[in-house]
């Protein structure tokens, strides 16, 4: 005797059902879609956050650095980032090794770092410095401008570079 087939659809009755209905993965991609629209911007925001937290630290490095070479030196501050750094196979005045190689090149964690002598004596020491920090991408690697001087005073401004004048960090 032969088996009867069975007449039942199994897309209807439930039966060896494979894979999901266009309903389903459209709800999934839509769930998808919405956390991502509230994580990326979060996202952003605390790397931002960590950006600027890695440049008001950077600048606190440079000035303890400065502080240092001046102490050392007896020349006054660097007149450089690079002199700071310590990319020499000797350290001396020119490469003091007090800051790493990555900051004394002037870019670090999305910010860009510039350093300005102010002021020498006769004989070229500097006897003041700026240091500017600006995000490479405003808005995205940082809101925030910062400035350091000899006074290891950090300040911050979010409209513009930032000054002397501006409010401390």
């Amino acid at each position: 005797m032969r088996r009867r087939e069975s007449t039942k659809d199994p897309r209807v009755s439930g039966y060896s059902r494979r894979g999901f209905s266009l309903i389903e993965l459209l709800v999934v991609v839509a769930v998808i879609l919405i956390i991502a629209a509230i994580a990326i911007p979060n996202y952003i925001k605390s790397k931002m956050r960590a950006n600027e937290a890695s440049a008001v630290e950077s600048l606190r490095n440079i000035s303890t650095a400065e502080v240092l070479y001046s102490s050392l030196y007896g020349i006054g501050f660097s007149d450089s980032l690079v002199k700071l750094g310590g990319g020499g196979t000797v350290v001396d005045q020119d490469h003091a090794g007090l800051i790493d190689e990555v900051l004394a090149a002037g870019l670090k964690s999305g910010y860009l770092f510039t350093f300005t002598p102010l002021a020498t004596d006769s004989q070229g020491h500097v006897l003041t410095y700026s240091v500017i920090a600006d995000p490479q991408v405003p808005g995205n690697s940082g809101q925030r401008h910062f400035y350091a001087d000899q006074t290891m005073v950090i300040r911050s401004n979010v409209s513009a570079t930032a000054g002397p004048s501006d409010p401390p960090a």
